[in-house]
């Protein structure tokens, strides 16, 4: 069973490879604050379905579902409960 505290820390560290300080709060807007990029959103993608054994389709590539540690975390709770269906 997916967490979300334990994604959200899973995210933050992978963050901490790109950014100077990842210890930002969680529905802190990633994109809006200049923290991360669209090139960085393809790496977490491929973070996300390597880690997770999750398979993201275009139609998941919405900005809502990656634009802070909280909507990633719901996210992945949600395409996790696809899966296990």
């Amino acid at each position: 069973m997916i967490n979300q505290e334990n994604v959200v820390s899973d995210i933050r560290g992978f963050l901490g490879q790109f950014v100077s300080d990842p210890d930002v709060p969680v529905d802190q807007d990633l994109f809006g604050s200049g923290l991360v990029n669209s090139l960085f959103a393809m790496q977490l993608v491929l973070h996300i379905e390597s880690e997770y054994g999750l398979s993201i389709s275009n139609e998941d590539l919405d900005f809502d579902n990656f634009k802070s540690l909280e909507a990633i975390a719901g996210f992945i709770e949600r395409k996790n409960g696809e899966s296990s269906v």
